[in-house]
């Protein structure tokens, strides 16, 4: 399988916006979905590494993931729509395939573009640390990448800076 880089797809991550939308219509009820959703956008994580999380792995303000892809260990910030009541929750105790479906429905209901997947919350994390100056090879450990440039993809998926530094120079 080709990763990124080699084939040139750029990713698709939920917008801020976007991202309020969706929990806009997430069932107060449904913590499944508000856990797994705040933890993919808010921390990076893969769904994956959601279904693994127990309360040990909250922590001194950070999240540890343990043996993520690849059997790389890795801090992750705590995300800022965390809340303490959700640390009780975990681990979730749903599959793979029920968190996608429940995202793919809510994603429905916000109106959000119908080529989003579970992991453009991931993206969506990724294209906004790049966005907001993390440097690269920070990114990189923060999701895990086995290489910057599979990190470097985000730099390239929303080419804003670069079109807002043309305008301001022409």
């Amino acid at each position: 399988m080709k990763s990124y880089s080699e084939s040139r797809i750029l990713p698709k991550g939920l917008t801020s916006e976007e991202f309020y939308r969706l929990m806009k219509v997430v069932s107060a009820k449904d913590v499944t979905a508000r856990i797994s959703f705040v933890l993919a956008y808010g921390s990076g994580l893969r769904i994956s590494e959601v279904l693994k999380l127990s309360p040990e792995n909250v922590t001194d303000g950070q999240i540890m993931v343990w043996q993520g892809k690849g059997k790389v260990d890795r801090a992750v910030p705590i995300p800022k729509g965390w809340k303490k009541w959700m640390i009780n929750e975990l681990p979730l105790k749903r599959g793979e395939r029920t968190i996608e479906r429940k995202f793919k429905a809510y994603s429905r209901k916000a109106g959000l573009p119908q080529h989003y997947v579970f992991h453009s919350l991931r993206h969506g994390f990724g294209l906004r640390a790049i966005e907001k100056g993390i440097p690269a090879n920070q990114v990189q450990l923060l999701m895990g990448h086995s290489s910057l440039s599979v990190t470097n993809i985000y730099t390239k998926a929303r080419p804003k800076d670069a079109l807002d530094k043309y305008e301001e120079l022409f």
